[in-house]
């Protein structure tokens, strides 16, 4: 499975179309793949070669004044993946920073497709030094001039490399050149007082090095990823964590593009970055997983091998050995890591008595970052005491690295509100997740009704065709500030329940969820197959509807479902929003048969939904306020 890539420099996303078609009548499947294929190879190189030569998204700010800190150009040798190989890095040493006067150090690499040289990630280095720390940026495994394959953040190869150069900040090792590092806090002889930043790819690699090494003592994870299953191939069906999901082939295909295609944008590569012809950058398991996706098919025996990898390398399976301070910070603006990612660390952090924060910013991987609203973060310019987001992060640090007993690190949970024009107020804040407090019903009649005994009998019908028939967004053109057109919904093949005109304001802050059953008797005769592509696919979404009857799909983002048995109830969580539907406006809940963004299903596959009213499907939103 990929990842993301480049957090704020080069444009964050590569995603792009496809070479493998959706469904398409089985006859002519394999012809149109061929076809398709090669045309959405073509397209994607020049589009990718585009983004992966464009400026980077975030100008940077004025010059600092020199004096401030000193740049000396780094090489290790580190053991990684049976590999051995080199790792270039910065390191940033403020004035005043010795062995009498050590300061702490902050540790950060690159997003997707980065290096430590992109606008990102060199900011990183010059923001902390300017503000005392030690700041250490190298370029991940596989990226830069950085030796080793892409691993995707694996806490046994990514999580290791780092956790060696943690070795260089406590003293216990030289960089090639000789070069020690006799100037950091240290909190005992070898575990330097460090901390770690980084956005995406490079938000992820904190949580590896965190439950490798316990010597991190706090992290900034900002809009990454907490199951790369669910990121890149999710099903958002509560309680069915082994049955796939719908693959998120426009983002996938365009990271896994980018690492394949090296060799055009990087020459001379190092020979520990080549793997074999068959996967020529990436470990093994990634090209299975990703060309295993693609193909459309996926045996029971195969997929779960394969999920259990894009697993062991994300954040769920090793979180509960994170002990670092964590403050996780995810974009709303975001279909590739989306809100309930990091809700989902948060609470597991949490659970395990791990102190941590949550903020949900504006922007993410699907907008804002080349431009950001009033009053957001933008690192890169080196914004951190003028924003709400930025004045969290230097708390955060502050209380956990400078260990400033009085420092407060803010409320546990904060989001951006969008209707709010006033940068100095647009974060609120709670000390949790809101939780599912409003509860509307699916009616027979096409309503949403915000009583059971208001439901009207009745049933209503939709099928798939052979080719997508609605849209919720083109990743790429979303990531790089390109057109996009509306969100659409072809009749006939989805299902609306649209809400009252609403008296005053709602505020939707979290995941709202619905219980629904469908009846699909050929989905019913497929389903155990043996093929978990022969289940039942379905997207659901909510939509916000202007009195002028113009509808809103909120920051396009919608919940992938493979129904897990369609002969029962079944429950889906849709994405984390912070949205206000306005007076006079109408909620509208959707459920349709597909979305040109994903994979849906094999064959055509009808459904029913029956209403009645003690037999009904239930909407329940996360509504604060009012």
């Amino acid at each position: 499975m990929l990842l993301d890539q480049t957090y704020w420099s080069v444009s964050v996303c590569l995603s792009v179309e496809d070479p493998v078609p959706r469904r398409v009548p089985r006859p002519a499947r394999r012809r149109a793949s061929r076809s398709r294929a090669a045309l959405g190879q073509k397209a994607l190189a020049a589009l990718l070669g585009a983004a992966l030569t464009a400026p980077l998204t975030l100008a940077a700010g004025p010059a600092r004044a020199s004096g401030q800190y000193t740049v000396t150009p780094l090489k290790f040798t580190v053991e990684a993946g049976g590999r051995r190989c080199a790792v270039d890095a910065d390191l940033y040493r403020p004035a005043g920073a010795d062995h009498a006067h050590p300061a702490p150090a902050v540790l950060a690499t690159n997003g997707f497709g980065g290096s430590k040289s992109d606008g990102s990630t060199d900011a990183i280095g010059k923001v902390f030094a300017e503000r005392g720390y030690v700041s250490l940026v190298y370029s991940g495994l596989g990226f830069g001039q950085t030796g080793c394959l892409i691993s995707l953040d694996d806490p046994g190869i990514d999580g290791r490399a780092a956790s060696q150069l943690v070795d260089f900040l406590g003293g216990k090792r030289t960089a090639d050149d000789g070069t020690r590092a006799d100037f950091v806090t240290l909190d005992a002889p070898g575990d330097p007082r460090v901390g770690m930043i980084g956005g995406s790819y490079g938000g992820a690699i904190q949580l590896a090095t965190a439950s490798a090494d316990p010597r991190v003592d706090a992290l900034v994870p900002l809009i990454t990823w907490n199951d790369l299953v669910y990121s890149l191939d999710p099903n958002n069906a509560v309680g069915a964590p082994q049955v796939p999901g719908a693959f998120k082939w426009q983002w996938t295909n365009g990271f896994y593009l980018a690492g394949e295609s090296q060799p055009l944008t990087v020459p001379n590569l190092d020979p520990s970055r080549i793997n074999s012809l068959a996967c020529l950058h990436f470990v093994s398991d990634v090209c299975d997983t990703v060309r295993t996706l693609n193909s459309g098919t996926y045996p029971a025996d195969r997929i779960a091998r394969l999920l259990a990898y894009a697993r062991s390398v994300s954040p769920t399976s090793y979180l509960p050995r994170v002990q670092a301070p964590t403050l996780l910070v995810q974009g709303q603006a975001d279909s590739l890591f989306n809100l309930n990612e990091a809700t989902a660390s948060y609470r597991t952090l949490r659970a395990h008595g791990t102190p941590a924060a949550l903020i949900w910013q504006s922007w993410g991987h699907s907008g804002g970052i080349t431009d950001p609203a009033p009053g957001e973060l933008n690192l890169v310019r080196g914004d951190l005491e003028s924003s709400y987001v930025g004045r969290r992060i230097l708390a955060w640090f502050d209380r956990y690295l400078k260990k400033g007993k009085s420092s407060g690190t803010g409320p546990a949970f904060a989001y951006y509100r969008d209707w709010i024009t006033d940068p100095a107020r647009t974060y609120a804040t709670a000390d949790r997740v809101p939780a599912l407090s409003r509860t509307l019903y699916l009616s027979g009649d096409g309503k949403l009704v915000d009583n059971s005994a208001k439901v009207t009998r009745g049933s209503r019908s939709y099928a798939n065709g052979p080719v997508p028939t609605s849209h919720s967004e083109s990743s790429l053109t979303g990531s790089v500030g390109l057109p996009d057109p509306e969100p659409y919904d072809t009749k006939g093949t989805y299902l609306a329940w649209t809400g009252a005109a609403l008296t005053r304001n709602l505020d939707v802050v979290g995941a709202p969820q619905v219980t629904l059953r469908v009846v699909s008797p050929t989905a019913e005769r497929t389903q155990n197959s043996g093929d978990a592509a022969d289940r039942l696919v379905l997207f659901a979404k909510l939509y916000d509807v202007a009195p002028d009857g113009s509808q809103t799909l909120v920051h396009r983002l919608v919940a992938p479902v493979r129904v897990p048995d369609v002969t029962k109830r079944f429950t889906v969580t849709l994405p984390g929003i912070v949205h206000r539907y306005a007076p006079g406006h109408r909620l509208r809940f959707v459920i349709a048969a597909s979305d040109d963004a994903y994979f849906g299903n094999r064959g055509i596959k009808p459904v029913t939904v029956v209403s009645a009213p003690g037999d009904t499907g239930v909407l329940r939103l996360p509504a604060v306020g009012g």
